[in-house]
């Protein structure tokens, strides 16, 4: 477990989706808080709600790299922020975070749980952190050239990451899929985003070819129970080699294990494809309300952030298509 490694975008960074979420147990001093923060302080139904989101979305995404809530450290908490502020949350709701935070760590000193409190060195958030850098399309095109394996769980990697790259979906969202959400008839993918928002993202060739043949009776098929846990995992798309629906933890798995391959585990996770996804789009051409649509996201200046031209194409965009871009000529 390290939060703290020093990367643009951590191998732990982790996509919450907090309402397709089940509830976490919370420690009982976060319990104590909450209850402190109805009973003294008198806070509305709706606030205390909105705590305890932001307190079981702390703790699952610190449970998922090994670290408790109360055990958490500065650094952990920082990068937990970062995490938060890569997945798009709004500038309201980190800063709502923060003081969540702050308030739960400064009672459990208070009240005795803890010696020290972590936020007291916690810096103001800054959603202008920087996002993790796109990977080239070279890289992209390396990486998935080493996957050549035609085992059923070479076929099932092969199409994860043909997924994540050619959707920009979420790992949330790849993992939620099931068999019925692929139209392969028309190349479309139904995924369930945040607040359980649905949208219809086309697969494109490779993605579907690669789902395809992760279907057949070599990939999908071999890997099923001989009885199935539960009816989620009978219909989920991607199975786990234990015949049950992944989890995150085992996508950031196959990926770091993937990328070890062509060295690029210290900079991949499914985020750093998400974003490498939407910054390929639009440095072929493609509309960034298009890419808004296809990434989910509500507010355009979310996609912007997920999205930085690079200045060289910048450049020689204006180059080439500004009017009075153009190198001036002799005589001119």
């Amino acid at each position: 477990m390290d939060l703290t490694s020093p990367c643009c975008s951590p191998p732990n960074s982790l996509l919450v989706d907090l309402a397709s979420k089940p509830s976490i147990e919370l420690p009982s001093t976060a319990e104590d808080f909450l209850g402190w923060l109805a009973v003294e302080k008198g806070r509305s139904p709706n606030t205390l709600a909105a705590y305890r989101r932001d307190l079981e979305a702390s703790a699952r995404t610190l449970a998922d790299v090994g670290v408790s809530l109360e055990e958490a450290s500065t650094e952990d908490l920082e990068r937990l922020l970062l995490v938060f502020t890569q997945e798009g949350w709004a500038r309201s709701s980190l800063a709502r975070l923060a003081s969540t935070l702050r308030g739960f760590f400064r009672f459990a000193v208070d009240e005795g749980s803890l010696a020290v409190d972590p936020t007291a060195d916690l810096g103001a958030r800054r959603t202008s952190v920087a996002l993790p850098k796109a990977l080239s399309e070279e890289q992209i095109a390396r990486l998935l050239d080493s996957l050549t394996g035609v085992d059923a769980l070479s076929l099932r990697d092969r199409a994860i990451i043909e997924v994540l790259y050619a959707t920009g979906a979420r790992v949330s969202e790849v993992i939620g899929l099931n068999l019925g959400d692929v139209d392969r008839s028309d190349g479309l993918l139904l995924l369930r985003g945040k607040g359980n928002r649905e949208r219809v993202v086309p697969l494109g060739s490779f993605a579907d070819t690669a789902i395809e043949r992760w279907l057949r009776s070599d990939g999908r098929a071999s890997m099923i129970p001989a009885q199935w846990k539960s009816r989620s995992d009978e219909g989920a798309l991607f199975l786990s080699n234990r015949g049950g629906r992944l989890s995150r933890q085992s996508v950031f798995a196959l990926l770091n294990r993937r990328a070890k391959v062509v060295g690029l585990e210290t900079v991949m996770s499914p985020h750093v494809l998400r974003h490498s996804c939407a910054t390929h789009l639009l440095a072929h051409g493609a509309d960034i309300r298009i890419v808004q649509e296809l990434l989910g996201h509500r507010s355009i200046a979310t996609t912007q952030r997920y999205t930085k031209v690079d200045p060289t194409h910048l450049r020689q965009a204006v180059l080439t298509s500004h009017p009075r871009g153009r190198p001036m000529t002799s005589g001119t």
